[in-house]
């Protein structure tokens, strides 16, 4: 076996369990109605199953202090890590894109 094929994550067939923490849902209270059932529509459709499979809308992103992985959703950004043990994955930032640049909280992020 290489190191990278011994470096991947084998998928869980799940379902996986979605949770939110706290700033996350604050974050997702900051869009309009509309925009917050895509985003969470969009969540349950791309992270119940194979959550660390990465796809054109899934993303694993370098170190970062936000998470490990990223959901593109036209352009809102998901902000998640999952935690395999539990079949869980966990929610931890929302935010768009506008242009280049992302935004979380009102802030300018770079990853």
């Amino acid at each position: 076996m290489t190191d990278v094929a011994a470096s991947k994550v084998e998928p869980n067939n799940g379902p996986y369990e979605i949770d939110f923490d706290h700033e996350a849902l604050m974050d997702l209270r900051e869009y309009r109605p509309h925009d917050q059932k895509l985003i969470a529509d969009g969540i349950i459709e791309q992270l119940t199953y194979e959550p660390t499979v990465e796809t054109r809308h899934r993303k694993l992103l370098r170190p970062n202090p936000v998470a490990r992985w990223e959901l593109r959703l036209g352009e809102f950004r998901v902000f998640y890590n999952v935690e395999q043990s539990l079949v869980t994955v966990l929610v931890v930032a929302i935010g768009h894109k506008e242009h280049n640049r992302l935004h979380i909280r009102d802030q300018r992020v770079k990853l």
